[in-house]
């Protein structure tokens, strides 16, 4: 669309803090109040809005886009939400590793057997790890302490938690991210060990340097996301 305002401002709205354009509050695509919980966001989401030149392109807000989702979609939908997330708990790529070449499961087993040990300390979710890709059941309590941790965090954190999973592939990792264990670039290498011993190998074309490239770019916004939130 075409840009439509002029100014951009943050006000204290109740409990939370809104984004204001030309001293109007702006909407959700649902339709709700934009407000969200910290000023420290509204003041990077109002930042996204000022960067925007002749014409409002969302896709380059992507602070907002998460915000929303929050908003609209994981506050009214926390049940099914968690239920997504925990399915990566179930699957979780950390307990998956290779048969060989040793080199690469050294790798594997360097980068994630702290993690695996930091989430059974902390959340007492101690996890199956197994040598291959044939999916394993992990002890129901294990699965119970994840979801226990899971339920814990609010929409903000859950907005967050979703994204960092589904492009690692990895709850541990996300729950990790959540905590302050991992930064988002120490959580991409971690997720893509497989990837980048097999491109020292074998090299990495364009194509897949840039779709690894978005999804680090993905990947930060979403620890942007839960940092400016708290």
């Amino acid at each position: 669309m075409n840009r439509f305002y002029k100014d951009v401002s943050v006000s204290p709205v109740g409990d939370g803090f809104a984004v204001l354009l030309d001293g109007r509050g702006i909407k959700t695509p649902a339709g709700k109040a934009f407000i969200v919980p910290t000023q420290k966001l509204a003041d990077a989401i109002a930042d996204e809005w000022r960067a925007q030149g002749e014409t409002v392109e969302p896709t380059t807000m992507p602070l907002l886009r998460l915000s929303n989702t929050a908003i609209d979609g994981i506050s009214a939908n926390r049940p099914q939400t968690i239920d997504a997330i925990l399915r990566y708990g179930d699957n979780d790529l950390l307990c998956y590793r290779a048969h060989e070449p040793p080199a690469l499961a050294g790798l594997q087993a360097e980068g994630w057997d702290p993690l695996l040990a930091w989430v059974d300390a902390t959340h007492g979710a101690r996890l199956t790890v197994v040598a291959g890709v044939t999916h394993a059941d992990q002890p129901p309590a294990a699965l119970a302490a994840l979801r226990a941790a899971v339920e814990g965090q609010d929409d903000y954190a859950l907005a967050g938690l979703h994204v960092i999973a589904s492009i690692t592939g990895s709850l541990v990792l996300a729950l990790a991210a959540a905590a302050g264990q991992v930064d988002a670039p120490r959580a991409f290498a971690l997720s893509r060990i497989d990837e980048n011993y097999q491109a020292g190998i074998w090299g990495m074309d364009a194509e897949a340097e840039a779709r690894a490239n978005h999804l680090a770019q993905e990947l930060g916004h979403a620890f942007a996301l839960m940092a400016l939130s708290r």
